[in-house]
């Protein structure tokens, strides 16, 4: 049995749990265990394997899979800057210490956040030699739900692997506590799952004012993490204004996908991981290619992300395949709010005009195109008018082109009336020139889902039945 600084290790408590970081052993694990990144064999040296030799690489590659790789994301950075920031500020200061506060949904990174922050902290300390003997600078606890201030003091107590007598109570564990943590140095403490705390029932409101005695008997930042802490009363009343006056909040959100500079923060997430795949038949910069897919099916947040991207590495390990698609990605079951995301999408992709031979009605110039949007599908009735280059205009204006590639109903045949536009990519895309010469391509932005895809072939610019003018009109495909 091992002691620390003078206390016995409580007997009860399992060598599975030691490695837990919430405890003292499992953190220090947690910190410097740097495993050295996995070698993807050659291929030659891989395909000569034997059995049993394959079998354990293959359960070295899960093994690397299972954790893979923090992403330095920008939250994660902020969450660095701002807490060690925090801890040197705090240094001195003797009492109505500054703390932080890290909250925001399910899976957006909020432990892995503080873990990081505090992980650094503390490679920093051993780096420059003041992490010797038996001090402590970090200390990581979570709250359990419906906690108790002796149950917060527990987990404390916990960490350090204190013993815990059923005659003890919380006034002596909470002591012992603060003397063990003084005796090591402890400059940083970590408390997860906060949102276990409801400052509007009494056991919740003695829970937090056990933490805020610990963090006036500590000479320590406190930093704490839990799920949209504003809807569960953290900051409400005396104690919530008083935790709202000393603690600055940072937001996890879900990454983003609408301007161009968050598509590219979102791709370098995905690179990250992907790069980070020891996979012998993945095509490299393939999952980045499918950032608007896995964002659909993660709704942006990175614990989906990571749980989508580390099941099917592991499943094309087991399968043989070796290679992330999007198939495989397809048969991966994620989180209920994910799957929900991704079904609620699917329910609002644009409609798609029914297949068979398409007639237009109704298009018009827009000023900077030729064309606008085409508003409703013309009857078998419509007719079409003939080029106007096939009357000899070398080159057709603007004009012209426009009555040319307008469809009109015939004589007595009333205009549908206009539908709601395709919500499709506003530019045009994929013009071809005609056989004429006519190319009415343009980069302005219109409403218009068309795009040509086969140009009219000499010849054929009459209009009549069988014109290739109907196939150049095709609606283009759908991003």
């Amino acid at each position: 049995m091992t002691s620390t600084a003078g206390h016995s290790l409580d007997p009860e408590f399992g060598e599975e749990q030691r490695t837990l970081p919430t405890t003292r052993e499992g953190w220090r694990k947690f910190v410097t265990e740097d495993a050295e990144p996995l070698a993807l064999l050659p291929r030659r040296e891989w395909k000569g394997l034997s059995e049993i030799a394959r079998a354990l690489y293959d359960e070295a590659r899960i093994d690397h899979h299972v954790e893979l790789v923090v992403a330095a994301t920008p939250t994660i950075r902020e969450v660095s800057h701002s807490g060690q920031r925090l801890v040197l500020l705090n240094r001195h200061q003797i009492s109505a210490r500054r703390g932080l506060i890290v909250t925001g949904a399910a899976g957006t990174g909020k432990t892995t956040a503080i873990t990081q922050l505090g992980r650094s902290l503390e490679l920093r300390r051993r780096r420059r030699g003041q992490v010797l003997g038996e001090r402590l600078p970090v200390v990581y606890v979570t709250v359990p739900p419906a906690a108790t201030p002796k149950m917060l003091a527990g987990e404390f107590a916990r960490f350090l692997g204190l013993p815990l007598g059923k005659a003890l109570n919380q006034a002596e564990i909470t002591n012992k506590v603060c003397a063990v943590l003084c005796a090591l140095g402890t400059e940083l403490v970590l408390v997860d799952e906060i949102h276990n705390l409801n400052l509007r029932t009494r056991t919740g409101a003695e829970a937090s004012d056990q933490l805020k005695y610990l963090s006036e008997r500590l000479p320590a930042t406190f930093v704490y993490a839990g799920i949209d802490v504003d809807s569960v009363g953290l900051f409400n009343g005396t104690r919530g204004k008083q935790i709202a006056g000393r603690f600055a909040t940072i937001a996890t959100r879900p990454f983003a996908y609408g301007t161009a500079k968050q598509r590219h923060t979102w791709q370098a997430l995905i690179a990250t991981l992907e790069q980070a795949l020891r996979l012998h038949r993945h095509t490299p910069g393939s999952l980045v290619r499918l950032d608007g897919y896995l964002q659909q099916r993660t709704a942006g947040m990175i614990g989906s992300l990571s749980h989508l991207i580390r099941g099917a590495a592991i499943a094309a390990v087991l399968d043989g395949s070796e290679r992330i698609t999007r198939t495989s990605l397809d048969r991966i079951a994620l989180d209920h709010a994910a799957e929900q995301h991704a079904r609620a999408v699917q329910r609002q992709r644009p409609r798609t005009i029914p297949p068979g031979p398409l007639r237009w009605s109704n298009v018009s110039s827009c000023g900077s195109c030729p064309l606008a949007a085409c508003r409703s599908p013309c009857g078998p009735s419509h007719t079409r008018p003939s080029c106007p280059t096939s009357a000899g205009s070398p080159t057709p204006t603007s004009s012209a082109a426009t009555r040319w590639c307008a469809i009109s109903p015939t004589a007595g045949t009333p205009p549908a009336p206009p539908a709601t536009p395709l919500s499709m990519p506003p530019r045009w895309t994929g013009w071809s020139s005609c056989a004429a010469g006519h190319r009415p391509a343009c980069g302005a932005p219109c409403p218009a889902w068309l795009g040509c895809r086969t140009p009219p072939r000499p010849g054929r610019h009459s209009g009549g039945p069988g014109s290739s003018l109907a196939a150049w009109l095709q609606p283009a495909p759908r991003a």
